[in-house]
């Protein structure tokens, strides 16, 4: 044991300094994030995007309208599963972006069941926007599915090709303000026709897509226009 009581008071007193260092520096931690709250970088608007809604209609062969752009689309039935599954696909194209905090998907579904508001027709933005500014959300999504149709047949020839369409909507919360639209609404078409259009075929690597695919490569190409967090948030 050492005996040198200078030594030791030494160690004592600096012991006692980096107790004094360390406790403010905990203290702060907790206030920038508080044990059980989620952290979010810095800078980047909060994006609460919202489930797919599926615009049914009575008459299939009249089209279905989008109600917040007016858009007219060739409606069919979406089968059960598809839009959750398209929700997830769209959160994580979303999030791979980098431009927005996004507001975690099971959250949003959980405030979804528990509201009591009416989200039917004319209703439908207004609640969300409601919703979205109790979740303390910069921005919402708002999506509609109208067509998801599988293929019928392989990668390598079809009887009927995969044809999806949807709609994507961005508001900014701070005015209620819609401030982007976004649309894909594509039927696979063979090569030769594909040519003599925009090439699409070749570009979508010279196969037939399964609708979750082209579903896929619409939201890449759809979120491609979607312009800068910054612009977004200045756009008058």
């Amino acid at each position: 044991m050492d005996s040198n009581p200078e030594m030791w008071n030494g160690e004592r007193r600096l012991r006692i300094r980096l107790r004094h260092l360390i406790f403010p520096l905990l203290l702060l931690s907790l206030i920038v994030h508080p044990m059980g709250s989620e952290p979010r970088a810095q800078g980047k608007p909060i994006l609460a995007i919202f489930p797919f809604v599926v615009e049914r209609v009575e008459d299939p062969a009249r089209g279905a309208i989008c109600p917040i752009c007016q858009g007219i689309h060739r409606s069919s039935e979406v089968p059960s599963g598809v839009p959750d599954s398209e929700t997830e696909a769209l959160y994580a194209k979303v999030e791979a972006l980098g431009a927005f905090n996004i507001f975690p998907l099971e959250k949003i579904k959980e405030a979804l069941s528990k509201g009591d508001q009416d989200r039917s027709g004319a209703n439908l933005v207004p609640s969300l926007i409601k919703l979205g500014k109790e979740l303390d959300a910069s921005f919402i999504m708002v999506g509609f599915l109208f067509r998801f149709e599988e293929r019928v047949g392989s990668a390598l020839g079809v009887e009927k090709p995969a044809s999806v369409a949807f709609d994507l909507h961005l508001y900014r919360l701070r005015d209620g303000k819609k401030v982007w639209d976004g649309e894909f609404d594509e039927t696979q078409k063979p090569l030769f026709d594909d040519l003599l259009r925009t090439g699409s075929f070749l570009r979508r690597k010279a196969k037939w897509l399964t609708a979750a695919d082209l579903a896929e490569v619409g939201m890449e190409e759809t979120l491609k226009k979607l312009p800068a967090a910054k612009d977004l948030e200045e756009k008058p």
